[in-house]
């Protein structure tokens, strides 16, 4: 199966969106949450991810995560993760319960695919407190790709992880898997990276993005939102329509795309230094604002 038959079906059988300009979406990928061991790197931005994720959650936005969520890969159990990041997922649980939340699986927690295992897994958790198991994610599905389709100009915009394009992450990801548990989760604790991952080896990012570009040009230009690769992009328009909304493990910051009023851009949270030495968070805007409609879909 190549890469333009995987991403044809992801498309064929993604989940239609419908919205309009008073709709705004927050797109944040790759958080790859952890046990908040030496090894979690999302550890060291969780209050700036948390932070930001607060601040959509009261401007009203839709949150859609893109894939590796969840590092399932490193880490057997939902449940330590969950225990490390509670106030995480319990602010992920009210998007959830407003119908504001919409879920991509990747390559690190791909068994999200199965609905048997979600349901099981994250449909409830034990509380110590109340020494129960409360609700958590009741009914949640999760998708290989979505589509946000316009109401009104029947504009499409395609989000997936983007592993689609990377064979071995997508057909061998099991074995990947097994490779991380048993050899690169002990030396990524020492500072040794994963040379399969395409965020740390320039040369499959390249590849990746090279196929997605390719399949993008070939279907009519369409607006196209991936995560997998950690490199955040914001075309020109008139380019090739492929949008990355980079990672949340980035060093000192978090990357995402926003879609509001009809207009789209690529944002960054980081920690600044006030003048009188403090520190705060701060909403960076890096691209945009540009309208949808100027990423028009070639005839």
């Amino acid at each position: 199966m190549s890469s333009k038959t995987r991403l044809d079906k992801a498309y064929i059988n993604a989940k239609v969106i419908s919205f309009n300009d008073n709709d705004k979406f927050i797109l944040f990928s790759d958080c790859h949450r952890g046990d908040n061991s030496f090894a979690d790197d999302f550890a060291k931005n969780r209050n700036l991810y948390f932070h930001a994720l607060k601040h959509y959650y009261e401007k009203g936005f839709h949150y859609c995560e893109l894939g590796d969520g969840d590092e399932l890969w490193e880490n057997t159990k939902f449940s330590n993760i969950l225990n490390a990041h509670k106030n995480v997922y319990l602010l992920l649980k009210k998007f959830h319960e407003e119908q504001r939340l919409h879920m991509i699986w990747g390559n690190h927690d791909m068994v999200y695919r199965n609905p048997h295992y979600v349901e099981k897994h994250l449909s409830s958790y034990f509380d110590p407190k109340t020494d129960h198991n409360e609700p958590l994610f009741c009914g949640i599905q999760y998708h290989e790709s979505i589509i946000l389709k316009h109401a009104e100009t029947k504009q499409e915009l395609f989000l997936l992880h983007g592993h689609q394009a990377d064979w071995w992450n997508f057909l061998f990801w099991r074995w990947s898997r097994f490779m991380v548990r048993a050899l690169w989760k002990p030396l990524n604790v020492m500072g040794i990276a994963d040379p399969t991952s395409p965020a740390k080896n320039y040369k499959e990012l390249i590849k990746v993005e090279r196929k997605t570009k390719q399949w993008i040009a070939e279907n009519k230009n369409l607006m196209t939102i991936i995560g997998h690769t950690h490199r955040p992009r914001f075309p020109e328009p008139g380019n090739i329509a492929f949008f990355n909304a980079g990672s949340c493990i980035h060093p000192r910051s978090i990357t995402g795309i926003e879609i509001e009023h009809g207009e789209i851009s690529l944002i960054k949270w980081n920690i600044a230094t006030k003048d009188d030495g403090t520190l705060q968070i701060k909403r960076r805007l890096l691209e945009g604002p540009q309208k949808l409609s100027n990423y028009n879909t070639n005839s």
